[in-house]
């Protein structure tokens, strides 16, 4: 297995409902560990520069207004097969379709409003990483460099 990076989001709706250290705590405990992360209020122009290969869907102006209504949390998760474990711990996107005890399956309360965000590939790991952090934002676990 190799170890990887994945972009996590921790969106509105679960600041909302204050589970920020609850999320925080499953990827944790299924060791994926925090190597950057920030609380911020996305601008509309970030929320469109980040979701710009969703700007044709109708549901694009619904999903820029659900980012930039509050705060998010931005993490970089690394850990063995860091994506394939976060998207699963994290559920489906569609809450009514999550396996039970995930966290969307928990906290989400539709589709739109899913709780968290997880890269779905290495390519697109790493550039939503880079839209956010650089590498000076990054703390690699320093006993597997």
């Amino acid at each position: 297995m190799a170890v990887e990076r994945t972009l996590s989001i921790i969106k509105p709706d679960g600041l909302e409902k204050d589970i920020i250290g609850e999320v925080i705590g499953r990827f944790e405990d299924a060791d994926l560990r925090p190597i950057a992360m920030r609380m911020t209020w996305l601008s509309r122009q970030e929320a469109e520069g980040f979701y710009a290969v969703h700007a044709d869907q109708p549901f694009f102006d619904e999903l820029i207004e659900f980012m930039t209504r509050g705060p998010v949390v931005l993490m970089v998760l690394e850990g063995e097969n860091a994506i394939e474990r976060n998207r699963m711990i994290m559920g489906a996107t569609d809450p009514d379709e999550a396996d039970e005890g995930t966290i969307r399956a928990e906290f989400a309360t539709d589709i739109g409003e899913n709780t968290v965000h997880g890269s779905d590939s290495p390519e697109n790991a790493e550039k939503e990483i880079r839209y956010f952090f650089s590498d000076t934002d990054l703390y690699p676990d320093r006993a597997q460099e």
